[in-house]
């Protein structure tokens, strides 16, 4: 069966389920309901403030504790999954969800807003972490990357738009719009999940537990590589994110609205470079496309600091142009890097997605609070750019340094039946 090593009583055909369009929906579905929701509300930041007269740093809680929900259910939803497996782990973190949701869209305090928001984050990311397991469940080390490249390419279809429609929907109907819409959308995913979700968890020897499985990881030299590239790569992205609105709307003067649409653009390029993960994965090494993302990443990264020392990039298209190539570059690092963590211990999967999504969305709530401290009290894009740059050395570090020198060659055959799943998959 088609990386499959078992599979738990009353489970469907793994390959079967693998290959199905529906499943990959679900896939999607479960992995952006949370992201979608982070990212709708970034445009309405400097609103919230001002309604509820709060500084422009509390008004930023609502995202960075976002974050630390999001942190906080990886680290819970993942090991769950691995002792009572997926579907009910997801159904449970789904129905959280629907009713913090609600508690954000009845808010009448800032405080009640960012606890609803840290609620809504703890249900939502559950998807996030199963996703990966259930990837991790259907298919082999060598059809990670690309499958992962592949839900978040048709997933960043609908996140790319999500700043860009939380800009208009507070334009047009006010900041609560946003949530009565994220009510919708986290409800109709949970009813997709409940009519159609198989259970794919593999079987567990006996012995297995949450502190057995993270410790075997955490000796592992590779997934400790893996994890801080990945995580490392990730934080350029929440850097940018934190400082982005604040660059554009108050040292640029423009809209929430157009600041939406040139996040969505950062969005497309990332949506390309996941769609190219998807056709060079089959053929080439989880390392090979990890160096030429942080290559690529390198480069975009030092374009736009060079930028900001010139002063060129005071207007959105300058900033934003140079930061879609260090976007297309983090789609290689990140899947690739994700790829081979969860791949160190197959049985292990949900807790190693878990470990590895609790340090990326922790140390983003920090990245996050710290970008737009440099992004709403600089004058210029140079502070949010040096840090942007830093990360990408740091991320090349760990890589070189942690990660252990491996070969794996792709053959003729593999790559073809690669690609036969794939076109089953569209």
């Amino acid at each position: 069966m088609h990386g499959a090593v078992g599979k738990p009583p009353g489970a469907t055909n793994n390959h079967a389920v693998a290959t199905s369009k529906i499943m990959l929906l679900m896939l999607v579905a479960m992995t952006g309901v949370a992201p979608i929701s982070l990212y709708m509300l970034v445009p309405a930041l400097p609103v919230l403030a001002t309604t509820f007269g709060g500084d422009i740093s509390v008004a930023q809680m609502t995202v960075s504790l976002y974050m630390v929900g999001i942190a906080c259910s990886q680290l819970i939803m993942g090991p769950l999954s691995d002792k009572f497996g997926r579907r009910p782990v997801l159904l449970a973190g789904l129905a959280l969800m629907v009713a913090a949701s609600i508690g954000c869209s009845l808010a009448q305090t800032l405080p009640q807003l960012i606890a609803a928001r840290f609620l809504q984050a703890l249900g939502g990311a559950t998807g996030m972490v199963v996703s990966r397991a259930i990837i991790r469940d259907l298919y082999s080390r060598h059809r990670i990357s690309s499958m992962i490249s592949l839900v978040i390419a048709v997933m960043m279809m609908a996140q790319m738009l999500s700043a860009l429609v939380g800009g208009l929907l507070e334009t047009a109907f006010g900041w609560r719009a946003i949530f009565y819409f994220i009510t919708a959308g986290s409800l109709s995913v949970a009813v997709l999940i409940t009519i159609a979700l198989p259970e794919t968890r593999r079987e567990r020897s006996e012995d297995g537990s949450f502190r057995g499985d993270l410790g075997n990881l955490l000796r592992s030299r590779a997934f400790i590589g893996y994890v801080l590239c990945q995580v490392l790569a990730s934080q350029i992205i929440f850097a940018f994110a934190g400082g982005g609105p604040y660059i554009v709307v108050t040292q640029m003067g423009r809209t929430t609205a157009e600041y939406g649409a040139w996040f969505a653009a950062t969005g497309f390029a990332y949506l390309i470079g996941n769609v190219f993960c998807v056709r060079f994965a089959p053929r080439h090494s989880l390392e090979k496309l990890i160096w030429f993302g942080l290559a690529l990443q390198f480069a975009g990264a030092l374009l736009n600091l060079a930028f900001s020392i010139a002063g060129t990039n005071q207007a959105p298209a300058w900033l934003f142009g140079t930061q879609m190539i260090v976007m297309i570059a983090n789609a290689f690092v990140m899947n690739n890097a994700a790829a081979g963590a969860i791949s160190v211990r197959p049985e292990a999967a949900g807790t190693a997605s878990g470990a590895m999504g609790f340090l990326q969305q922790g140390i983003g709530a920090l990245v996050s609070q710290f970008g737009a401290y440099l992004g709403g009290h600089s004058t210029t894009t140079l502070p949010l750019t040096a840090a942007i740059f830093a990360l990408s050395i740091a991320c090349a570090s760990a890589m070189f340094f942690i990660v252990p020198r491996r070969t794996v060659v792709v053959s003729e055959e593999l790559a073809k039946k690669a690609e036969e799943e794939e076109s089953g998959m569209l």
